[in-house]
């Protein structure tokens, strides 16, 4: 790329702000040009001083002076800096000389983003900071943006709490990768949806996703439904089927309750992980399948394993990568927009003259424990919908009792405000910042959320609350 091409990168990035650890001097011949080009470039002579700085700034590149010969120690504080912030593209300022070090040479391919030879020339590091800091700025907007298609599980998925914001980082990153996952937490948390993300942001998102029930499946017939079988295999086949296995090929098979599994089909199971290959019942042919797992449980696999009734080596390879889906009385303030989204999404079920919910339902539900979860929650607003002859939803059209209630009493003004409170917040969280977004999501004008916002304390984004 020229380094005019350089200077369109340049102009859409918004931070130029680089962090430099090394002697002034090496620097100093590009410091004209990067003032030029309205680059801040904030100098530290400690490892400890940048890792500081990280915490308080945000850094498109970083810049480092590679003078020391012991590459182990810089790639142990290097590894701890970028697991502090992944977006930050680092460069390597080196020696010519000390390129002839395999250590050395390791490290700047494991760690940086690229490098340049002292002495260096200012035009040529121009041209390298600016691709870093298009690759930084892509990078970020690619955590919180998507070019998917908007009906995709996980933009079906609702939640601002902190544990959902992990759930959405961790299903673009072992999107990003094609290796076994193993999807766990209670019934009804959403892991089949969480599996049908992460298929759609993979590279096999074109292919099939093909979902079985393990649980489900009578036990005489899982291993014909997972393997396919010949025709005249047993009585009754009459004809030959494919399997769910093979059905699956090029694209994701989502094993749900997997812990439900027989003994003796974790052995084929683990056989076609290690081989990717499979043999149909009553079939000689082997067949090789390229799919990735995704597998889902509701139970403790490692006490499974102890009693018994699951193997140690399948665990293994279905347990490469894991992601854990928290219960919905974990997930604070994510209750009310649920309720909200159900009752959007389900609009044409309710009775004309319910508007919504009233305090005292979402006190009640914020206090619940939902044992069954999402699911529990989708069932019960849906039901209320229907038998709800009010204007609002209230606890009793929702079947929850007050004494279920496990908070302390508060007056009905505290629980408005409470509720209130959580649901801008929850909204302007999952809006990430957008006021405008948030006045949608929340049905109201921008004028009224602001009073609202001012109302409670609420100031915006970049600032703290009072």
């Amino acid at each position: 790329m020229a380094a005019e091409d350089t200077d369109v990168v340049q102009s859409s990035i918004l931070r130029r702000v680089a962090l430099y650890l090394g002697p002034e001097d090496v620097i100093a011949p590009a410091r004209e040009l990067l003032s030029i080009q309205e680059w801040t470039v904030l100098p530290f002579r400690h490892i400890d001083e940048v890792s500081a700085a990280l915490r308080k700034q945000q850094p498109s590149v970083g810049i480092l002076v590679l003078q020391d010969v012991d590459a182990a120690k810089w790639q142990k504080h290097l590894l701890r800096l970028i697991a502090q912030n992944e977006n930050i593209r680092w460069l390597a300022l080196v020696e010519k000389e000390l390129l002839s070090q395999l250590s050395i040479r390791q490290l700047i391919g494991s760690a940086f983003y690229d490098y340049h030879t002292t002495p260096i020339d200012p035009q040529r590091f121009l041209v390298m900071l600016g691709h870093a800091a298009g690759m930084a700025e892509i990078s970020r907007e690619a955590l919180f943006t998507s070019d998917a298609d908007p009906t995709t599980p996980e933009d079906q998925m609702v939640g601002a709490s902190k544990q959902m914001q992990k759930i959405y980082q961790d299903i673009r990153k072992v999107a990003a990768t094609d290796a076994p996952v193993l999807i766990t937490g209670e019934s009804g948390t959403g892991k089949e949806l969480t599996a049908k993300a992460i298929h759609e942001r993979s590279f096999r998102k074109s292919g099939p996703f093909i979902a079985v029930n393990c649980g489900a499946l009578p036990a005489n017939l899982i291993q014909s439904e997972l393997f396919g079988h010949e025709k005249g295999a047993f009585t009754g086949a009459t004809e030959r089927k494919i399997g769910r296995i093979e059905a699956a090929n090029g694209g994701t098979l989502f094993l749900d309750e997997i812990g439900d599994l027989p003994l003796d089909l974790q052995v084929n199971l683990l056989r076609f992980l290690q081989e990717q290959t499979i043999h149909r019942v009553g079939g000689r042919d082997e067949i090789r399948v390229d799919v990735r797992v995704l597998a889902a449980t509701h139970v403790n696999l490692e006490e499974a394993i102890k009693g018994g009734a699951f193997r140690q080596d399948l665990y293994y390879r279905l347990n490469v990568l894991q992601i854990h889906m928290p219960p919905l009385r974990a997930r604070e303030g994510d209750i009310p927009l649920l309720a909200n989204y159900v009752f959007h999404r389900f609009a044409d079920e309710r009775g004309q003259r319910v508007k919504g919910f009233s305090e005292d339902a979402l006190q009640i539900m914020n206090g619940y424990s939902w044992p069954g979860n999402i699911r529990e929650l989708i069932n019960r607003v849906r039901r209320a919908m229907v038998m709800c002859d009010k204007i609002l939803i209230n606890a009793e059209d929702l079947g929850l009792e007050r004494r279920q209630n496990q908070r302390a009493r508060i007056s009905l003004a505290e629980a408005r405000d409470v509720a209130e409170r959580n649901v801008i917040k929850a909204a302007i969280a999952q809006s990430l910042g957008s006021i405008t977004r948030a006045a949608e999501l929340l049905q109201i004008s921008r004028v009224s959320l602001y009073r609202l916002m001012e109302k409670h304390g609420i100031t915006p984004p970049g600032q703290k609350d009072r």
